[in-house]
């Protein structure tokens, strides 16, 4: 075997750099082979391979942040080795940027290059550091031409309605029958996994996204659609508990109407089955997305009338919250600048949503639902709405062909976009669900009460009753008790 010693006899030490841009098994066998190679390399030479660098499914043109590169040149520059090993210059750097930095570290710690492809890089010499030049030229118009060509399979996937790869979306995926073979990350070996239908829906995850919406429609939170959905034992694609982000974000996915979306702009509809219908989804995304829609997760609110119910003290516009008060430590309502004494939580709550129920259960309790939105054309709303999403589209086309002024592009987009907000907002309005509907007319309204969430049950309250506590009497009551009813001011937002 060939030895190469420098002139005081000692062996030549080199460092070994792999790297593969996309592992897809998991299975590391492109940087496995690379290895080999520049392995056999430095035997053919005699070196000593003193530290192997490895940057696994990573690119080099992406730039992100290479953690062994980063850590190589960190070595180098502490003298650790006098020569880099690579199975190509491609391997070593796809960035003008960083190969200049790898030229003045070679430059100045006398470090050769050699590669399993190109043969060595003498970057100590001009001819050497312009064929280095060249060859990072060239890799960097492969990866842009490559990226330039995925990125409009992507879009021709999204613009067709198909399916553009990526983890399951929670709602699609049902099983075809047929396997393909997949390496496991965790073991490396190979499995048969299901082949999905990524257009059809999953029953009881098509039924949990139309009831998160249903919720937010009639007044609930996400909040309250993380917990039913923890209760109905679902979790994420992944596997993983459902948080509040995840579950505002899959609510607001144009995927859900069965909408194409390719970056960040509806391209027309999509070749899966929905989850929801248009309005719906459409009066969703007006609400959540609504700047004045209190977003701050706080203490999930326990109590009925908590932050709800108003204080009666002349001059104060605060609500109260419930905390615990008095001698017997007893949970009660008391103004937030501490406007007179608490109110027991247990027996005003059941005072108040005694109320609710009665007025529910009176004949004509059809009176209070919220007028239906007649005459709201909500096909024409929807054609509408997509004429200015492609009058939208055409103005940016007209503006990169050059067709129209960046004035004329700004003027023609900010009118297009004024108009789409208020068709949103109508189509919203016709879509939004009454907090009362599935109350009024039951059989049983208290049965039906009760077996409401204590989101939906608040909503009630904001939508059907306003509750002011004036300053209460103290001693025995009338009644024999020791609350004072009449210090409960109750007025009907809707009826009497």
């Amino acid at each position: 075997m060939k030895t190469s010693r420098t002139p005081s006899g000692q062996r030549t030490r080199a460092v070994i750099y792999v790297r593969i841009s996309q592992d897809r098994t998991g299975a590391h066998l492109g940087v496995d082979r690379q290895r080999e190679d520049c392995e056999a390399l430095a035997e053919r030479n005699g070196w000593d391979v003193v530290e192997t660098y490895v940057d696994n499914d990573l690119s080099a043109y992406s730039g992100k942040p290479r953690p062994d590169y980063r850590r190589m040149l960190a070595d180098l520059d502490l003298a650790t080795a006098t020569v880099v090993i690579a199975w190509h210059t491609d391997r070593l750097h796809r960035s003008p940027t960083e190969l200049e930095e790898y030229i003045d570290l070679s430059e100045r710690r006398g470090i050769n290059t050699h590669t399993c492809q190109a043969g060595p890089i003498d970057l100590s010499t001009p001819s050497g550091r312009m064929t280095a030049r060249i060859l990072g030229a060239v890799a960097r118009h492969e990866s842009e031409h490559k990226a330039e060509r995925v990125a409009r399979a992507r879009q021709q996937k999204a613009k067709a309605g198909l399916w553009s790869g990526g983890l399951r979306p929670f709602g699609w995926g049902v099983p075809t029958g047929e396997t393909k073979k997949k390496v496991d990350k965790s073991t490396g070996e190979e499995v048969e996994v299901p082949v999905l239908d990524m257009n059809k829906l999953v029953p009881e995850e098509a039924a949990a996204l139309e009831a998160g919406t249903d919720q937010i429609l009639a007044g609930g939170s996400i909040r309250g659609w993380v917990r039913w959905l923890a209760d109905k034992g679902l979790t994420s694609t992944m596997g993983n508990p459902i948080d509040h982000q995840s579950a505002r974000d899959m609510l607001l996915r144009p995927r859900n109407a069965g909408i194409a979306v390719y970056r960040g702009e509806e391209i027309g509809k999509g070749a899966w089955e929905a989850a929801v219908d248009e309005p719906r989804f459409r009066a969703v995304v007006a609400i959540l997305t609504n700047p004045s829609r209190v977003t701050t997760l706080g203490p999930t609110p326990k109590w009925f009338g908590s932050l709800i119910y108003e204080c009666g003290y002349p001059g104060c516009t605060k609500t109260v919250k419930c905390t615990r008060t008095g001698g017997a430590n007893l949970p009660g309502y008391r103004c937030q600048d501490q406007h007179g004494g608490g109110r027991n939580a247990e027996i005003l709550d059941r005072y108040v949503q005694d109320l609710i129920i009665d007025r529910l259960s009176r004949e004509d309790a059809g009176e209070l639902l919220a007028p239906a939105a007649d005459g709201v054309d909500v096909a024409g709303l929807q054609m509408e709405s997509e004429q200015i999403r492609r009058r939208l589209t055409d103005l940016a086309g007209m503006f990169g062909a050059g067709q129209i002024s960046m004035a004329q592009f700004t003027e023609g987009s900010d009118t297009a976009r004024a108009q789409l907000e208020g068709v949103t907002s109508q189509l919203a309005r016709a879509a939004t669900k009454d907090p009362l509907v599935g109350l009024v007319g039951v059989p049983d309204v208290r049965k039906a009460w009760e077996a409401l969430e204590l989101d939906r049950r608040r909503a009630v309250l904001r939508s059907l009753l306003r509750v002011t506590l004036r300053k209460p009497r103290t001693g025995r009551m009338p009644d024999g008790g020791y609350f004072d009813y009449d210090a409960i001011e109750t007025q009907w937002k809707r009826g009497n």
